[in-house]
């Protein structure tokens, strides 16, 4: 078989079916490529090198959408988040990222795998706190709490370095021209003259009582604001009890936990170590024989240009690179190493101090083993508990029936919209997952019991439904009069400030124009912004004064209830010798200032160069949304 495909190789025919190959090739342009690239999967973000698939951007938008929902202790959906957010604008966003990280890569823009494994091992989120030193373990759990994963957390902190390092790059240096200081000095700097006198709601007249037409047409003009969403009410079954708590620990279950945990509880042995890493062998030797003669690490670091590396009190597992820590905790005090060859380079190491490990007692372990007992046996026992309802309900019982069967609790959920909102707006206490699963059930319905997180399940039965509506007038009366009265309020002080302003542009005297509604005119010379003008003369005083030009008319709200209306006499510029040194002080605060817009070219640079490209309607798929009708044009 083989020589029968060798003669063929040899043959005219096989060189006639290469070229009959190159010229189909030559006439469909290489359609091969473009099959091969049909079966890629698809990506919502591409840019270079990396990207995003639709489950790793969903995996992104849920934990930003659990972290705002946790800001704001309310349930909130996609639609609302990309409503202040645009999508377009996220994509955009994460796309001009990694086109810049990929273009950085590719730079040679690399931090070490050491520097990483070092920021991460200094989380005290990852530190045991029994041990006070860091957990594979509780790293792994924690990561896992918020759907993260090593190479996540890795690519950020890599990413993090990346930017950081970049962008001090970009600005070293960098000082703007005098001008922009001395112009900012100036303004800073200059005095005003000018007169003016405050008008009052009383001056301007009050709102009378409203009647009920008047009240029913202002909620009309303001029913996006007013009208109540959809409430749902019904009730809670819950799982967990408080005698759960409070679950007796046996000292035999006790000592088995601690002598199976015994090892992992024990303080391991510290060692406090300086290592330096040179890039040759020879240079390291020369390090290590200075080290022996008795300089001191840092003197020796700058005398080789190179940055000492301390650990304090580290134990092996602190030190990434195997072969160092083989080194070090193979030296006694004062001990230097023989150059070690690294991950990165030759590692030179001195012990300075050694702390022996500890074997952690039962009684120093206690609380934990106790803590982590009675909570193993609470989510056995709310297992359990679980089960026994869905057994309950098999049998036909009801919700409140069965719960009272297995000993769960029931608490009533009043009236809420799906934000957790009652009827007065004031937020409630209902975790944002019951809340989605109400939203998900119809009037009369129950749901199956649903894991809450940390062993604990919920039941959920929604048992009034009240649609969407206005409110009545009744009801609401105590919130909207003061609104009203607040506007009518606020259109009488504006339409006597317009009035009052339009005469001191027609050249009529300010004294007259204050008089005529018994205010008094303040004349001030020489003022200048600062705070303690600002507080004797007010806001509006001084937003009317200088933001204008001398001659200007200005009417600016002063208080709540009052505007200031005034005239700017002069505008009076410093000499240079009073702005001299604020100048250099706002060149200094300005050119820190401005690296920004520089680091955002650069960015949006990067990305066009790795070709950045986003896919919004894969987006809106892996989101689950669609998109927002473009209304037809002249509407």
């Amino acid at each position: 078989m083989i020589s029968m495909f060798r003669n063929f190789a040899k043959s005219k025919w096989a060189i006639g079916l290469l070229v009959l190959t190159a010229i189909g090739l030559l006439v469909t342009g290489g359609t091969q490529t473009d099959l091969l690239g049909s079966l890629q999967a698809p990506k919502v973000v591409s840019a270079g090198d990396r990207s995003l698939s639709p489950v790793e951007f969903r995996a992104e938008m849920d934990r930003r959408l659990e972290q705002i929902q946790t800001e704001q202790q309310r349930a909130i959906t996609y639609e609302e988040l990309l409503a202040q957010a645009p999508l377009a604008a996220i994509l955009k966003g994460r796309a001009d990222e990694l086109g810049f990280f990929a273009w950085t890569w590719k730079a040679g823009i690399r931090p070490g795998n050491e520097l990483i494994l070092r920021q991460i091992r200094s989380f005290p989120a990852f530190f045991d706190p029994v041990t006070n030193q860091f957990s594979e373990s509780l790293y792994a759990t924690k990561l896992g709490e918020a759907k993260m994963t090593p190479e996540i957390l890795e690519r950020e902190i890599r990413n993090d370095y990346a930017r950081a390092h970049f962008g001090s790059a970009l600005v070293a240096g960098m000082r703007l021209p005098r001008v922009y200081g001395a112009l900012y000095a100036n303004v800073n700097q200059q005095t005003r003259d000018g007169r003016w006198f405050i008008l009052t709601q009383q001056m301007a007249g009050t709102a009378p009582t409203p009647t009920d037409a008047q009240l029913t047409s202002f909620m009309s003009q303001n029913a996006a604001e007013l009208r109540m969403p959809e409430l749902r009410s019904g009730m809670l079954v819950i799982f967990r009890t408080p005698a759960d708590q409070n679950i007796a620990i046996s000292e035999e279950k006790i000592r088995a936990r601690y002598e199976f945990r015994k090892d992992s509880l024990s303080l391991p042995e510290r060692r406090t170590f300086t290592t330096l890493t040179a890039s040759t062998r020879a240079a390291a030797d020369r390090i290590a024989a200075a080290l022996r003669a008795g300089q001191t690490p840092e003197a020796v670091g700058q005398a080789n240009d190179l940055q000492p590396a301390n650990y304090n009190e580290a134990p092996r597992s602190a030190v990434a690179d195997p072969a160092v820590a083989a080194a070090v905790f193979g030296l006694g005090v004062d001990e230097v190493s023989a150059p070690v060859q690294a991950r990165v380079g030759f590692v030179v190491a001195r012990v300075s101090a050694i702390a022996p490990g500890r074997e952690v007692t039962l009684e120093d372990a206690r609380p934990e083993i106790v803590e982590e007992l009675r909570g193993q046996e609470a989510r056995g026992a709310i297992a359990r508990r679980v089960e026994a309802f869905d057994a309950a309900r098999r049998e036909g019982k009801s919700v409140d029936d069965a719960a009272r069967q297995v000993g769960a609790r029931m608490v009533p959920i009043p009236a809420v919209t799906r934000e957790g909102r009652n009827r007065q707006r004031q937020q409630l206490n209902v975790p944002v997952k019951v809340l989605e699963t109400m939203w998900s059930l119809s009037k009369g319905r129950a749901s199956e019991p649903t894991a809450l997180g940390d062993g604990d399940y919920y039941v959920v039965r929604v048992d009034e439904v009240v649609p969407a509506a206005m409110p009545p007038l009744a009801e609401v009366r105590d919130m909207i009069v003061p609104a009203w009265i607040a506007r009518e309020n606020f259109r009488l002080l504006s339409a006597r400030s317009d009035a009052l302003a339009t005469r001191l542009r027609a050249g009529e005297n300010i004294a007259a124009v204050a008089a005529s509604v018994g205010a008094t005119v303040v004349t001030g010379s020489g003022v200048k912004q600062d705070q303690d003008t600002l507080g004797r003369l007010g806001q509006g005083v001084m937003s009317g004064l200088f933001n204008g030009k001398a001659g200007q008319i200005f009417a600016q709200p002063q208080s709540e209830n009052s505007l200031a209306i005034g005239r700017v006499d002069r505008v009076s510029a410093p000499t240079a010798a009073v702005v001299v040194d604020e100048a250099q002080q706002w060149r200094a605060r300005l050119g820190a200032a401005s690296g920004d817009p520089l680091f955002a070219a650069a960015v949006a640079a990067a990305a066009e160069r790795m070709k950045a490209r986003y896919d919004e309607d894969l987006a809106r798929q892996a989101l689950g949304v669609t998109a927002t009708p473009t209304p037809p044009a002249g509407r």
